[in-house]
């Protein structure tokens, strides 16, 4: 029996074939990515007004591109192949200022993060603390509200929301995300209502 003779450009051939394979292994799934969408509610008279919305603030825990379904134990649940499709916060400006519009017909909201610039009659503070499932599957959001009309004193509340979630997984969580923003946009349709 012959000796079997490898080159080194055999050798260094097979070895980046191996690489390939190896790196082609490794590689994990493109992440599944989620969004709010906009709820419909009832239409609430007003005067004409304009309304700029700032930019919500949002808890730290919130701020990440992972969707955080809940906590146990002190610990985050978060599963990492779940995204949302852009940053929350950003997220939470288009789809409140979409829900005021569509609750507001007499008032032209837009948000601080957008392309308009106009010196509002009203200006809208948000500042989320909660946007999680507790451990029993409910929906919970926590939020102060603050709303400056023009030359006038804020008024300012804090407000604890729930809503079920219909399911197990991310979809049914970013739902019932998707409904509790809609009741917060419920609740600030009124407030505005009541201020003009």
């Amino acid at each position: 029996m012959t000796p079997m003779r490898v080159t080194r450009g055999a050798l260094l051939a097979a070895m980046g074939a191996g690489m390939v394979v190896l790196a082609g292994c490794g590689s994990s799934p493109s992440p599944v990515l989620y969004t709010l969408a906009a709820q419909q509610g009832a239409a609430i008279p007003t005067q004409k007004l304009s309304v700029e919305l700032r930019r919500v603030g949002l808890a730290g825990y919130l701020d990440r591109p992972e969707m955080v379904r809940g906590t146990v134990d002190f610990r985050l649940q978060v599963n990492d192949g779940d995204r949302w499709g852009e940053p929350l916060g950003r997220m939470l400006d288009r789809i409140l200022t979409e829900d005021l519009v569509q609750r507001l017909p007499n008032a032209a909201v837009f948000a601080e993060s957008g392309a308009i610039s106009t010196r509002p009659d009203t200006v809208l503070e948000i500042d989320i603390q909660r946007l999680d499932a507790d451990p029993g599957g409910i929906m919970v959001l926590l939020a102060q509200i603050a709303v400056r009309p023009d030359g006038k004193p804020a008024r300012a509340l804090t407000t604890r929301l729930t809503a079920p979630i219909g399911g197990t997984g991310s979809q049914a969580h970013a739902a019932a995300m998707s409904t509790i923003v809609g009741q917060l946009a419920d609740r600030i349709a009124s407030l505005l209502a009541n201020q003009s």
